[in-house]
């Protein structure tokens, strides 16, 4: 009977856990996401003997609509890029041409960035696409966090083989995340950071990721401006839209 209860326990905190782990991720998903959003950013590649920067405008709606457009510098004016549900296109106005990128590219580099395309538009979902549970505590940056380990579903056509996320216990803020492939290699490390106030929600609006094999690399987003829950509409991610926004 003390061997039943002790079983039901473990069971019971083991499902808390994960639960808890779930709405953990949510919560952080949502803290970044809104239910739509718009934002002005830029991105530096940082290299050891070149760097470039890259200024952008983006747009998404849940977790199926995103449109991001480059606004500088010059050679790259107007491209975009768009999601809809699991299909994404890439708008080239110095070709003339819409490409529409197959699932074997979402682990190809954006633009030369150390950013993949599955970053950028966020094809696969954090929420949906794992299992979740809660690893341990730790400190970062004076910051209390929960560490969660992100597992892939069997069906889910997803990049990386386990994600890690630390998540500060006060605000859900992301702080550290680690990626690794199926071999359980790590891959890239993405540090948040300069953490703010913007549109009333207290996020990280520096966002640095830097791949394992060349440490001394980077690629820098961040976010100048950034509005949540605004009034966007599902015709606005169309692909004529993403060839005449500016």
């Amino acid at each position: 009977m003390k061997s039943k209860l002790t079983l039901c326990l473990i069971l019971f905190a083991t499902l808390t856990w994960a639960q808890d782990a779930t709405e953990i991720v949510k919560k952080v998903d949502q803290k970044m996401r809104g239910n739509s959003s718009t934002s002005d950013m830029t991105m530096k590649i940082v290299r050891p003997d070149w760097s470039r920067e890259v200024s952008m405008k983006g747009w998404s709606l849940g977790t199926d609509y995103s449109l991001i457009l480059v606004t500088a510098p010059a050679r790259d004016k107007g491209t975009a890029f768009l999601k809809r549900d699991h299909e994404i296109w890439n708008w080239q106005p110095t070709i003339d041409r819409v490409v529409k990128l197959p699932p074997s590219m979402m682990t190809q580099s954006w633009m030369g960035s150390d950013f993949t395309n599955d970053d950028l538009v966020k094809e696969s979902s954090v929420v949906y696409d794992y299992h979740h549970s809660i690893a341990g505590d730790t400190t970062i940056n004076e910051y209390d966090c929960w560490k969660l380990e992100l597992i892939p579903k069997e069906d889910a056509a997803v990049v990386w083989g386990r994600i890690e996320l630390f998540v500060s216990k006060e605000d859900y803020i992301e702080l550290l995340v680690r990626y690794y492939d199926e071999d359980n290699i790590l891959i890239n490390t993405m540090i948040l950071s300069e953490i703010r106030e913007m549109d009333n929600r207290t996020i990280p609006t520096r966002m640095d990721m830097i791949p394992a094999e060349n440490p001394d690399q980077r690629t820098v987003i961040i976010y100048n401006e950034i509005a949540f829950d605004v009034d966007i509409s599902e015709d606005y991610f169309s692909i004529q839209n993403m060839k005449r926004i500016r």
